[in-house]
């Protein structure tokens, strides 16, 4: 059996990482979304282990001690991490598991885990980044600069993904990132080979 494949779906604050991941999954079953954990106090309609599993900042760090984390990372003052033991029963299942995550949890993970395919989310252009930021209405003057302060640095990341795709459009979006799953499967590294073939190659 093929391994499961590791995605690692990351980018910029407001680029829209969890709308095209929710896309994707409604038009491709097999893909599975890795919940992260978090400090922060869930957002209007978020709901306790759908986007996230929300907890204190004393267990959290219990946590990071037990080493129960895959990667971790303090972004605007909460912590987010990615928990070791359900990406690691994934992908044993053979299953297409995204991470969707913040630039520095995808570093971590691309530093421990090289035969993750990683696919940095940009935007149209920074001017829509900012529009998308400042358009929440879910945050103060000072939060919305410290976002795009982060996100324009964030930015200057991309060149250490496998892929980079435009978030033009939710739909094309997804779309190409089926397409890149399609095709790590279809590569002979991770076992793929001819219908019926048992032996290696000569």
């Amino acid at each position: 059996m093929i391994e499961g494949i590791l995605l690692i779906v990351s980018g910029p604050s407001g680029v829209g990482k969890g709308t095209v991941c929710r896309y994707l999954m409604s038009i491709r079953e097999t893909v599975k979304l890795s919940i992260s954990t978090t400090t922060r106090s869930p957002r209007p309609a978020e709901k306790e282990g759908v986007e996230y599993h929300y907890t204190s900042l004393p267990r959290f760090k219990e946590m990071i001690e037990e080493g129960a984390f895959l990667e971790w990372a303090v972004v605007h003052d909460h912590y987010y991490g990615t928990g070791l033991g359900a990406v690691q029963s994934s992908l044993s299942r053979g299953e297409e598991l995204i991470l969707e995550i913040d630039v520095q949890g995808a570093v971590q993970v691309i530093e421990k885990i090289p035969e993750a395919v990683s696919i940095f989310l940009a935007p149209p252009s920074l001017e829509a980044l900012e529009a998308r930021i400042s358009g929440r209405g879910t945050e103060s003057a000072e939060k919305i600069n410290r976002r795009l302060a982060t996100a324009r640095q964030e930015m200057k990341s991309y060149y250490l993904y496998d892929y980079i795709i435009v978030n033009d459009k939710v739909e094309n979006a997804a779309e190409l990132i089926s397409a890149v799953i399609d095709a790590e499967k279809c590569r002979v590294s991770r076992g793929a080979r001819p219908p019926g073939w048992g032996g290696e190659s000569t």
